[in-house]
């Protein structure tokens, strides 16, 4: 490609009348490989922590930090078991709807 040509490329590229956005698989993808990277250096903020901190919480999370269980489990991530983030790694405007999931907030809607 020559220069002109490339120049004439990108000028077509700013010109587009909307960004082009990233698939919500992708960010499913990318969002859990965080989640797990960040999982791996050490324990997770707990969930009672977050929600006293003014964290969202997603129903299960919230299911999680109101169990009877240590703040070791409440540690963990969710997430991972979660079928929504599933869903969210696989399927493009996947039928995920509750409030605070973060895999939710990813679809392309």
């Amino acid at each position: 490609m020559s220069n002109e040509e490339f120049v004439q490329h990108l000028m077509l590229i700013a010109e587009a009348p909307e960004p082009v956005r990233a698939p919500s698989t992708l960010k499913s993808r990318i969002y859990s490989a965080l989640q797990q990277e960040q999982s791996g250096t050490g324990p997770l903020r707990s969930l009672t922590q977050t929600a006293a901190g003014g964290g969202r919480l997603c129903v299960f999370e919230k299911l999680v930090q109101i169990a009877p269980v240590g703040e070791a489990m409440k540690s963990r991530n969710p997430c991972r078991v979660c079928h929504a983030r599933v869903l969210g790694e696989r399927v493009e405007g996947a039928p995920i709807w509750w409030p605070n999931c973060p895999y939710v907030r990813f679809q392309n809607r």
